[in-house]
């Protein structure tokens, strides 16, 4: 992993992404007891977790371990362990071993997301669920062709994180049924940024 992956894009990532706060305190307030959250990122979701929440397991590939990202680990109020893995190669938990898994702003840029959807569905206990919120294709027709014209650029830019993605199509194929879908469009980035899937999915 190089310099820019490793210093540059998780700092330029973490200050985009701030301006969701409201976003991920809505998704993640149904979470609890030990939450597997896929794509900890730099540990934006941690203030935004309840009270409900025992611990945390965080998985990601990138895992700079940056300062500012260790002080938000110091801070939670429930234990968090991470591993430095991608989802679809396999997670070494045991099955049903999780209560809730968190995704926020993930599925665009895992390679090979069925994979990574059907282990997530082996670790996760029968009657728990997937809190999801992501970014994805649009309905709109030339919306869609922009996000297929600049998905080249954006995905070298962002390390393979894809603007087309059918999230919900996805999410299904991988063996989740999904309860409950808010599709909208994130009035603060351009459109072919901001077509948002927000949802919660059981296995």
């Amino acid at each position: 992993m190089g310099f820019y992956a490793r210093h540059v894009l998780p700092r330029a990532m973490d200050w985009t992404m701030r301006r969701r706060g409201r976003l991920r305190s809505e998704i993640l307030a149904r979470a609890h007891g030990e939450v597997l959250e896929i794509g900890f990122g730099t540990g934006l979701n941690l203030p935004h977790y309840p009270s409900t929440v025992r611990k945390l397991v965080g998985v990601d590939p990138m895992d700079p371990r940056l300062a500012f990202m260790e002080r938000r680990i110091s801070r939670a109020p429930f234990p968090v362990e991470r591993f430095g893995l991608r989802a679809e190669r396999g997670l070494p938990f045991e099955d049903g071993r999780f209560d809730c898994i968190a995704m926020t702003w993930t599925l665009c840029s895992i390679a090979e997301p069925g994979p990574a959807l059907v282990e997530m569905r082996r670790v996760l206990r029968p009657g728990g669920f997937l809190l999801f919120i992501e970014h994805g294709r649009s309905d709109d027709p030339a919306v869609a062709r922009w996000q297929r014209r600049v998905n080249g650029l954006h995905r070298l830019l962002a390390l393979d994180c894809r603007l087309d993605r059918p999230i919900d199509a996805l999410i299904r194929k991988g063996g989740f049924e999904i309860a409950e879908l808010d599709r909208f469009v994130f009035k603060r980035e351009p459109r072919v940024y901001a077509e948002t899937y927000r949802g919660i999915a059981r296995a």
